[in-house]
């Protein structure tokens, strides 16, 4: 592998990103037999097949696979290394990716703006994704820092506590149980509930909420793909809902969705700020990382008299 060049890594991985040739080369910019020529030697170097067809695309073999992870590794590291110069070249400068679940997004952007501030030079590249999503581009290298409930446990990471973080049961201002007090879970069984999509830490605590609750009985779900269609639905009057109380804020403040007073209710999970053990933070990173530690319960959304 030492005879291997990046530009033959960087074409495989794009044939094995986009599944076909055509496709890598106008990613890559270059021709088709370049892309084609370059997989070829790197096919001859290791002496192993790299890609095989299925019908019209190419997929990668477990060789091609494990080509495809270390380069992932080498380009985390160069932009490592570029980020390190930048940091020499201007004092308090940098580049800091950061991943949110889509949850976080509603008060992730007030702690990146209280942390720029204190360092204008930084450069911040925001990525908003579903857990699964937040997931991979922490395992891919893709984010140096994750802020996300419960961390991911398929590879080690480091993951520290921000605030709390109470999820509640929501409805309309005119659903029947509106003003209710102390209303008991069993209560609700008949109404419909609008659920994130399945693996989002919000679904996954009402699945156990209500497994916990009721043994596993159906109960009819609606699912949907983000907090606020699910808002609008709930205050259309499509159902009700168990969502983050850090997403409702302003609406609970505006009077357009209520909390429900339901026993056993808020449910108080976590929330943290994520970093994998095995990659080296640039000094910009690591002040992120601090500032989320130290600071990032502080920016919160609250909600009066709710749990926080």
């Amino acid at each position: 592998m030492r005879h291997t060049t990046l530009k033959q890594l960087r074409f495989l991985s794009a044939v094995i990103k986009t599944g076909t040739v055509t496709a890598a080369s106008a990613v890559m910019n270059v021709t088709p037999p370049a892309i084609t020529a370059q997989v070829k030697a790197l096919e001859d170097l290791v002496g192993l097949p790299l890609l095989e067809r299925v019908g019209d695309r190419f997929l990668p073999t477990s060789a091609g696979r494990e080509i495809a992870s270390t380069l992932d590794r080498i380009e985390a590291l160069l932009n490592e290394c570029s980020g390190a110069l930048a940091e020499m070249r201007e004092a308090g400068a940098g580049r800091v990716a950061v991943g949110v679940v889509s949850t976080a997004r509603y008060f992730a952007p007030t702690v990146l703006a209280a942390f720029r501030k204190e360092r204008p030079k930084v450069d911040i590249d925001f990525i908003v994704g579903n857990r699964d999503e937040t997931i991979l581009r922490l395992r891919n290298y893709e984010v140096d820092l994750a802020v996300m409930g419960r961390p991911p446990g398929e590879f080690d990471v480091e993951a520290k506590a921000i605030g709390k973080h109470p999820q509640v049961m929501i409805c309309a201002p005119d659903h029947p149980l509106a003003r209710e007090r102390n209303i008991p879970l069993e209560a609700l069984m008949g109404e419909t509930f609008l659920v994130r999509e399945a693996n989002s830490g919000t679904r996954n605590s009402f699945a156990q909420l209500i497994l916990k609750q009721d043994g596993g009985r159906d109960v009819r779900e609606f699912e949907m793909g983000s907090n606020e269609t699910i808002k609008q639905a709930v205050m259309a009057g499509l159902g009700i809902s168990f969502i983050s109380c850090h997403t409702i804020a302003a609406e609970v403040e505006a009077g357009r969705l209520v909390i429900m007073d339901v026993i056993g209710l808020p449910l108080i999970k976590t929330w943290h700020v994520v970093r994998r053990t095995d990659k080296r933070l640039l000094p910009s990173a690591e002040a992120m990382y601090r500032f989320w530690v130290e600071h990032g319960g502080d920016y919160l959304p609250k909600i009066t008299g709710h749990a926080d």
